[in-house]
């Protein structure tokens, strides 16, 4: 009788179980969520990223705990290896890699239900993996980079919240790659992401951290997962002043290297916050020296990505804020040009004449000096 209940209970678990159809242990399981998806070819909207679900993978640990008394020995610490298996007592190995944490616990219910009455069991993360984020398109240095769950924080001036520093999101992958550049459109922040399953299948949504900035919209600041791809959009010229303006929070980099020269107290280079204005700069080195600097044009010298050089002439107007136009935020590795005035010309072509003819001077005298002290007149 008892050997037919237990024939009976396993049959109901395999019909009713939505992960019925999944292969022997070892095996890699399907997704029964990814049916039916279509892909971000097919440009639709997804739901939003802040509601999916971890997905598991290789360097995940997790805590598996039998809610059956005399079957507690079989739990305890798994780790997700390289192949995307994990050693359990009593099945050997199970493949876990691409499940949620809630299919997954279907599934060894599933597996365990082959040996155990009462195959019950608790599936939990222990520690996550570090997450591989490829970060695109407009920041400082584009690349791969791998956000520590335990040690990534992130943070936004101003909004309550935006951070934590267990859990990486989009703004802390994007401060890893160096920060945004002043050519980014930060209402055009893309993030590629995969679905549950071992297929290719994605989804794409479109972020606009200009909400998160300005209203605190946490949504707009999701969670990174492993393997997922964001790609900062280049802004049209002119570049929106908001994009400035909002920028200057802490999406770029904290400090910059520019180089202030010519006509300034103390030229050379010089450190300064991220998004500088040109002013600014050249008042931090001294400022203008008086009469020598040639105002109404003072020129910028940018080394572009590409490897070409563009230069700018501006007008310094201590009234003006920052402007893309009169007064632009500096960025990495710009050189700001003071040039001499008409007055200074003039009064260094006059120092270059009149100076040789002073050394000329004092060597006759000197020759005079002499000769008199010999009882010679020699002048």
């Amino acid at each position: 009788m008892a050997r037919g209940f237990r024939r009976l209970k396993l049959l109901l678990i395999i019909a009713v179980s939505p992960l019925s159809m999944m292969p022997v242990v070892g095996a890699a399981p399907s997704s029964p969520f990814t049916k039916g998806v279509r892909t971000s070819a097919d440009v639709v909207q997804p739901a939003p990223l802040q509601q999916d679900v971890y997905i598991l993978g290789p360097g995940d640990r997790l805590q598996l705990q039998m809610l059956d008394p005399s079957a507690q020995a079989y739990g305890g610490s798994l780790e997700i290896l390289n192949d995307g298996t994990a050693s359990l007592a009593l099945l050997g190995s199970a493949q876990l890699t691409g499940l949620t944490i809630s299919q997954a616990t279907q599934w060894l219910t599933q597996l365990y239900g082959r040996f155990l009455i009462r195959p019950e069991l608790t599936l939990s993360l222990s520690q996550p993996r570090a997450m591989q984020v490829t970060v695109l398109g407009e920041v400082q240095t584009p690349g791969l980079y791998s956000l520590s769950a335990g040690g990534e924080a992130s943070a936004v001036a101003g909004v309550a919240g935006a951070g934590n520093p267990g859990l990486p999101t989009v703004v802390s992958a994007i401060q890893k790659a160096g920060g945004i550049t002043l050519n980014s459109n930060i209402r055009s922040v893309t993030l590629r992401r995969k679905l549950p399953g071992l297929s290719n299948e994605v989804k794409q949504v479109t972020l606009d951290l200009a909400r998160l900035l300005q209203n605190g919209n946490l949504s707009q600041n999701p969670f990174v997962f492993d393997g997922d791809t964001i790609t900062v959009a280049r802004a049209q010229d002119p570049l929106p002043e908001e994009v400035i303006a909002l920028g200057a929070i802490n999406l770029s980099p904290q400090t910059i290297n520019v180089n202030i020269i010519g006509e300034v107290r103390s030229p050379g280079p010089l450190q300064v916050k991220a998004n500088t204005p040109l002013v600014q700069a050249i008042l931090k080195a001294g400022g203008p020296t008086d009469w020598r600097a040639r105002k109404n044009n003072v020129e910028l010298v940018r080394i572009n990505r590409n490897g070409t050089v563009s230069r700018q002439t501006f007008s310094m107007n201590y009234n003006q804020g920052v402007s893309n136009a009169f007064n632009p935020p500096l960025r990495d590795g710009d050189s700001v040009i003071v040039p001499r005035s008409l007055y200074g010309k003039t009064v260094d072509v006059v120092n270059q004449v009149i100076a040789p003819l002073g050394q000329a001077l004092n060597i006759y005298a000197i020759y005079c000096s002499l000769g008199n002290n010999n009882g010679t007149n020699r002048c």
